[in-house]
C-alpha cells in the first residue's frame, strides 16, 4: 500500500528544492498540487492519495510519478 506521509515528504523534497525554503508546509503542497489548501487538510486526515493532482505535477515538473509514489528510479524523466 502507498504510503501517505511517504508520498508527500518525496513531493515537500521536491518542493524544497525548487522554491529555496527550508520549511514546506501543508499549503506549499496544496498549492503545488493546485489543490485548495482546505481541501487538502481534508485529504491529508483522510489519508487519500491526491493521483491525479499528483499526475499534472509530475507532468508539470518533468518527474517520474513512479519516483513520487514508490520512490523507483529515476527521479527525472528526460
Amino acid at each position: 500500500m502507498i504510503d501517505f506521509s511517504e508520498v508527500m515528504q518525496r513531493i515537500k523534497t521536491l518542493l524544497s528544492s525548487k522554491i529555496k525554503k527550508d520549511k514546506i508546509l501543508d499549503k506549499d503542497i496544496a498549492l503545488a498540487l493546485d489543490i485548495d489548501p482546505q481541501n487538502f487538510a481534508v485529504i491529508k486526515r483522510r489519508q487519500r492519495i491526491p493521483f491525479e493532482a499528483i499526475a499534472y505535477f509530475s507532468k508539470k515538473h518533468k518527474i517520474s510519478m513512479n519516483w513520487i509514489l514508490f520512490a523507483q528510479k529515476p527521479k527525472n524523466l528526460t
